[in-house]
């Protein structure tokens, strides 16, 4: 059977009894797939063309708590419906489901039916056409990382999330003995994704115990982002099937690895067909236009950081010597940067950024990624020279932001992020980031018992 479906093919499908429930998703502003499960066949008569959802649903925390403060949406508002209108370019089969379909929703105001702004997938379409505005289209890929458990959810929050059992006990990168041991989760991930329309390329062990990577093929923007959010809760899903649990911290816990989420990007001709970043005349095989895109994300990489590290916990990432970035600089494939070129003098040159962390929500970060190196094209940025040695240890380079109150700040204050993806859009976010500090500000932690219950 074909892994993505149209109507017509699901219409059969659902008369033929093989598939009796679609799950209709958007994604929020977490990056989670949110929406309804619906009874297939009155999912292809009836709410293949719209449904409805409370618009508090992009308003939220992660605890699905209702924030207040947002312009958006509010109780003053009374926490209306938006439109969720299916895209049926992402209908699919979930294998891992029995009888199950899954497709993803644009999110669209209850009024005039237009993209609402501050939806994630609508503010990626908008850096999409902006680049199609200048007959330039973006491949993007990402890396995907997460630590795999030997314990079920339910059993993780029963002991407090202390002594937890890991999928392994020791540094597993690239290490094949150690994965074979967790091929079982694994091998399920991959041939699910893949039945599910997703193409993987490969997975491995990574550095921390019980640490994987996944990697998936590059695609067009959008179809990247999709990809992402349904591979995360696809991950989640087969894992707790299996009685296991994973985690997309950032850093779960201080003495360990944590886990990244790269995004390797490059620009081609609209239609897709021609790559724009390559240019065998020039240094390193980087075109001008790539210079002045890289140029951008080193001018603007502070004042995107929040899309790329949206929680408290995303800034615990960023240690010396952990393969994460401290400094917002590039170099020639060296896993010391936050920017590194891959690909130097071939025709799959791009652009890696290491900063993000495996909570990020892609459609924001893949969004800004290409505001900030639109900026850099459009202002013919001139790209500074490589920086080579250990970034860890350089003097004077630009730092990743430290906290997310730095990000935050820099995110407010960005005259470019506003002009990119509207005033009304940062400003939804930042009080995002605002609620994300104010709840874990008046928060008190394991930490603080254990070091002063006694000492203070």
């Amino acid at each position: 059977m074909a892994d993505t479906l149209t109507l017509a093919e699901l219409k059969k499908s659902v008369a033929a009894g093989e598939i009796d429930t679609v799950l209709a998703c958007m994604v929020d502003m977490q990056g989670r797939l949110i929406g309804k499960r619906f009874q297939a066949s009155y999912f292809v008569n009836e709410a293949h063309a719209e449904t409805h959802g409370c618009d508090y649903l992009l308003a939220d925390d992660i605890d699905m708590e209702p924030v207040p403060g947002y312009a958006a949406a509010s109780w003053e508002k009374g926490y209306g419906d938006f439109v969720l209108r299916p895209d049926l370019a992402t209908l699919r089969r979930v294998p891992w489901l029995e009888g199950t379909a899954l497709l993803l929703c644009d999110v669209l105001d209850h009024h005039h039916h237009e993209d609402l702004a501050h939806s994630p997938r609508a503010i990626l379409k908008k850096q999409i056409a902006r680049l199609a505005d200048r007959n330039m289209s973006a491949f993007v890929a990402t890396e995907l990382e997460f630590y795999l458990f030997d314990e079920d959810y339910e059993t993780i929050r029963r002991k407090r999330y202390a002594d937890l059992v890991t999928s392994g006990n020791y540094i597993q990168d690239y290490h094949i003995l150690q994965t074979t041991k967790e091929e079982d989760v694994m091998r399920a991930v991959r041939l699910g994704l893949e039945g599910a329309g997703i193409p993987v390329e490969s997975s491995k062990g990574e550095w921390g115990p019980g640490q994987e990577e996944i990697n998936i093929r590059y695609a067009d923007a959008l179809a990247m982002a999709d990809r992402h959010a349904i591979l995360k809760n696809g991950i989640k899903e087969i894992a707790s099937g299996k009685g296991k649990a994973v985690t997309f911290m950032a850093k779960w816990d201080y003495a360990l690895a944590g886990s990244s989420s790269h995004i390797h990007a490059s620009l081609w001709d609209k239609a897709g067909k021609k790559p724009l970043f390559p240019d065998a005349g020039a240094e390193f095989g980087m075109s001008a236009l790539m210079r002045h895109f890289m140029a951008g994300h080193l001018k603007y990489a502070r004042e995107i950081t929040w899309f790329l590290a949206p929680y408290v916990n995303s800034y615990k990432r960023f240690q010396a010597g952990t393969f994460a970035p401290t400094k917002a600089i590039w170099s020639r494939d060296n896993r010391t940067a936050g920017f590194r070129l891959v690909g130097e003098n071939s025709k799959s040159i791009r652009t890696e950024c290491r900063i993000g962390g495996a909570d990020l929500n892609p459609y924001l970060a893949i969004a800004a990624l290409i505001a900030a190196g639109l900026a850099g094209i459009d202002e013919s940025l001139e790209l500074e020279a490589p920086f080579a040695g250990d970034a860890y240890r350089g003097k004077r380079l630009r730092e990743v932001p430290k906290t997310l109150r730095e990000a935050t700040v820099l995110m407010a204050k960005s005259k470019m992020l506003r002009a990119a993806l509207g005033d009304e859009v940062i400003d939804h976010y930042v009080h995002t980031a605002e609620w994300e500090q104010f709840e874990y500000d008046r928060r008190v932690t394991d930490w603080e018992l254990k070091r002063g219950f006694e000492q203070y």
